[in-house]
């Protein structure tokens, strides 16, 4: 058995040098190398557990946390479980900085009983996000090493807008950020949402495992980094490398626009209420809007400068999203009487 692993091993290794060498793309290179990476660690630990075989199917949700913070807040928990229940026969995967080393099914299981409202779903999954080896074998590598966090004016999200596209890279799915609350399925498995006519968001993607666009995607961060602009390395980004291949779509009515077998999604499938309104979350509404043509709701949190919270008893839409979409967590903030978002 040993000897036909090993004989098994020498023809993979020929079989990705003979591809590179005859292919100059150099993200098919970085796709060669991952899966090699891959299956080694396969099969040198055939028993281990991992976010790679958790992903492997490519159709997992992705959330991530790139600060040392284990104390989540409400909405990330909410954003989190309700993606585990619009997706129950998917994975639903947050990856955590701050978070121990997980390789065994009894050390992911123990790390979940830290977060009560997600310890009863069993398709979410914990796992710890470690940058220098997610950016192996992809473009970002080399602006990591060089990369000095102390001296970077935005260090946790430009570095959350470089592992979201790593991940997307390595695990395919739909990646998400932690203040959209996940209203319905999202119905295509390639897309991009745009957030307004100019704009582009790279809080909500979708694309398959070595999408040759997620590689585009980290060749422009590098190429263009400018982490002192605020959204130049995020929505900046996938406008940017969009544009080149599409042009920003117009749209004429609600439906989406399809581009190179992208879907451009309309801004009402996550921004039917547009950064300057986002305080409309947090008031009572006369009439409660049904969102019957988005698939989930950005909360804009970065905008939230001012610290507004669900508060249960009040009957504003945050409030009313919390009931519907997340009942676990909104029964945990009543029993405990946190308000903290």
């Amino acid at each position: 058995m040993l000897k036909q692993l090993k004989l098994c091993t020498i023809f993979v290794m020929a079989v990705a040098i003979a591809y590179i060498s005859q292919n100059s793309f150099k993200h098919k290179r970085g796709l060669i190398l991952d899966l090699l990476s891959k299956y080694f660690v396969i099969s040198n630990r055939a028993n281990s557990f991992s976010a790679s075989t958790i992903l492997r199917k490519g159709n997992g949700i992705l959330f991530m946390e790139t600060t040392d913070r284990m104390n989540p807040p409400s909405l990330v928990l909410c954003a989190i479980e309700s993606a585990a229940r619009v997706y129950p026969d998917r994975p639903v995967v947050f990856f955590m900085k701050g978070l121990e080393d997980i390789t065994t099914e009894e050390d992911e299981k123990r790390a979940k009983q830290q977060f009560p409202t997600l310890s009863s779903y069993s398709n979410i999954y914990l796992f710890p996000l470690r940058m220098n080896q997610l950016f192996n074998n992809t473009p970002l590598k080399s602006w990591f090493d060089k990369i000095n966090p102390e001296k970077e004016v935005y260090w946790s999200h430009v570095s959350s807008d470089a592992c979201r596209f790593a991940l997307i890279w390595k695990y395919g799915g739909i990646y998400t950020d932690t203040d959209v609350i996940s209203l319905r399925p999202i119905p295509k498995d390639h897309f991009v949402a745009t957030q307004d006519n100019a704009v582009i968001s790279s809080g909500v993607l979708g694309l398959s495992s070595h999408h040759q666009l997620a590689w585009q995607f980290m060749e422009n961060f590098v190429n263009n980094y400018r982490g002192e602009i605020w959204g130049h390395q995020g929505p900046g980004v996938v406008t940017r490398v969009m544009k080149k291949l599409c042009a920003i779509p117009v749209f004429n009515s609600i439906d989406d626009v399809m581009c190179a077998s992208i879907s451009y999604f309309h801004p009402q499938r996550f921004y039917p209420i547009p950064y300057p309104a986002w305080r409309r979350y947090f008031v009572v509404w006369e009439d409660l809007p049904t969102f019957t043509d988005s698939y989930g709701l950005h909360l804009w949190n970065f905008m939230n400068k001012e610290g507004k919270s669900i508060v249960p008893g009040s009957n504003t839409l945050v409030e009313h999203l919390y009931r519907k979409q997340c009942p676990t967590t909104y029964g945990y903030i009543l029993r405990n009487e946190s308000t903290h978002l």
